[in-house]
């Protein structure tokens, strides 16, 4: 202290929690047979290596415990982290497998929230008469519209359309097709669950993997001349063609 004035240090916050989107692909049980659901899920890694290493997932149950099915959550977890991937969550699961995934350190995911329940159970008003139906994008397709940033992963049962920037480090995949209405970063990574009639179209290709149906290069394969520039990208006996648009 000097002449009276007391001085204080100040120090910024440490830490700060942001809201975030995040999709992360849901493994459906149907079947409790621990040999068919691994023969099953390495079959589905071997199509797509890239995507499924080290991928993070949720486990839903919910189709076996309406069938009452017994059903061996721990193994089941353990089975998955032995394949190489990451379970981070559980749905649909009976409160005494919610509770078991709690002491595991697994999140429990409700698969309806409350209010949307809620608000289901309403009578609803007569509602007018609707406009022309417009032309809707088909099932499953995904349309991004916000940026999409570094350590993001988007996930599409269908195709996947992103009309926003999307940043180095992110990795964006569809079941389907990747459109991409700028530059393509990251890693793009299309028909991952075997569909090779699957395509990725950008305007900008400087990303760091491309894979389709599970074939796929890396930046350095790729030829120089098509870098930044609007192309397409397909199969044709299982070579992978970039062609430019």
């Amino acid at each position: 202290m000097a002449n009276g004035i007391q001085k204080t240090s100040y120090n910024p916050p440490a830490l700060e929690f942001k809201s975030s989107t995040l999709t992360v692909p849901v493994l459906v049980l149907t079947s409790n047979d621990l040999i068919v659901i691994e023969q099953q899920l390495q079959a589905k890694i071997r199509l797509a290596p890239e995507f499924f290493k080290n991928s993070p997932l949720v486990l839903d149950v919910q189709e076996l415990n309406k069938q009452t099915i017994e059903t061996d959550v721990t193994t089941i977890i353990e089975l998955i982290r032995k394949l190489g991937l990451l379970p981070i969550g559980i749905r649909g699961g009976t409160q005494q497998q919610n509770e078991l995934m709690v002491t595991l350190g697994i999140p429990v995911h409700s698969i309806h929230s409350s209010s949307a329940a809620v608000e289901a159970q309403k009578p609803k008003p007569p509602t007018a008469p609707e406009p022309e139906a417009k032309e809707l994008p088909p099932p499953g397709t995904l349309l991004i519209t916000q940026p999409i940033r570094s350590g993001q992963r988007i996930y599409a049962a269908g195709d996947l359309i992103i009309v926003a920037p999307v940043s180095p480090g992110t990795e964006i995949l569809a079941e389907g097709n990747i459109h991409v209405y700028g530059a393509l970063r990251g890693r793009a990574l299309a028909g991952v669950q075997g569909n090779t009639e699957a395509r990725i179209f950008c305007h900008a290709l400087q990303a760091e993997l491309i894979s389709i149906a599970g074939n796929y290069k890396i930046s350095e394969d790729l030829n120089q001349n098509i870098c930044n520039k609007p192309v397409q990208i397909y199969l044709d006996k299982q070579s992978l063609i970039i062609k430019e648009i």
